[in-house]
């Protein structure tokens, strides 16, 4: 399975082949490697409590199990422009191309970097072999960064970047609105379009409520019946999403948040999948290109 272009608007089914599927390298973090599908993309996110060697040693897993690897690598976790360029040898020894830069959350930065855009500089000014460099957008904002702030630092991250990946969301008209603003703004990464996994709601609500996605758990909450559902202990369904999103320009692929429940990912994949829900192309939304 290959990439896809982002020219092409994908059905439901593609969306979900070309998933990317994000493990947080935590014990265990093995066997959710072990748990997706033998040609998945697996991404390895940065753990601050275990620092960078950690994600280097489960994208070695990955790799060494035939998974294609995208490693996280969060600007405020490296402690010198010295780890920088070992944490890509290190990766690029494995045979991994493809690197995913993002911020960070660190209230102090462990090094000289700050954001995502230094570090691409200096891969930029260094040299590297990665073919594809993602980062991070915002289509409901950050909760400590103002969206001016937000626009101009991915206008100036896509000179170095190929693709960009966003927050989870759970309203798909939110991230086809921005999408569209974006193209606007002169933006052309594709994108990838965050997704969470089915995670038990209650979990959902809580994490989203963390990460600064409020508008987004309102709809939730509004279309989905979120209370009773937590109530009941239910999870998420990514479903009404991932139909909504599909057929729309400029979307790659997704980022699935499977919060290390690949598991429980997979088993609904395949059930969507079995019944025939992914098939047909959902949706013609067209975002100017």
């Amino acid at each position: 399975m290959s990439l896809t272009s982002s020219q092409n608007p994908l059905t439901a089914d593609r969306l979900l082949a070309d998933a990317t599927i994000e493990v947080i390298p935590l014990k265990g973090a093995g066997d959710q490697i072990q748990a997706t599908p033998a040609d998945a993309t697996v991404a390895i996110t940065c753990s601050p409590k275990f620092g960078l060697d950690r994600t280097v040693q489960f994208c070695a897993v990955a790799a060494g199990s035939g998974r294609r690897v995208v490693p996280h690598l969060a600007a405020r976790m490296v402690p010198s422009r010295r780890a920088l360029t070992d944490f890509v040898s290190q990766i690029q020894d494995i045979g991994i191309t493809d690197l995913y830069v993002i911020g960070g959350d660190g209230e102090r930065p462990a090094g000289p970097y700050s954001e995502a855009g230094q570090v691409l500089q200096d891969l930029h000014e260094h040299g590297h072999t990665l073919t594809r460099l993602g980062v991070g957008c915002y289509p409901e904002g950050h909760p400590l960064i103002d969206d001016d702030r937000l626009w101009a630092a991915l206008e100036r991250k896509q000179q170095l970047a190929t693709y960009m990946v966003s927050q989870m969301c759970f309203d798909a008209v939110v991230v086809r609105d921005w999408l569209a603003q974006a193209r606007q703004r002169g933006i052309s990464l594709p994108l990838r379009a965050g997704v969470a996994g089915p995670v038990k709601i209650a979990k959902l609500a809580e994490l989203s409520l963390r990460i600064g996605v409020g508008q987004s758990l309102r709809y939730l909450r509004k279309q989905h019946g979120m209370v009773g559902n937590v109530l009941r202990g239910r999870a998420y369904d990514p479903s009404p999403f991932v139909s909504a999103i599909a057929g729309t320009a400029g979307i790659e692929g997704l980022h699935v948040f499977s919060f290390n429940q690949v598991p429980e990912y997979v088993a609904w994949r395949d059930a969507r999948r079995d019944s025939g829900d992914g098939r047909a192309a959902v949706g013609a939304t067209q975002v100017p290109q």
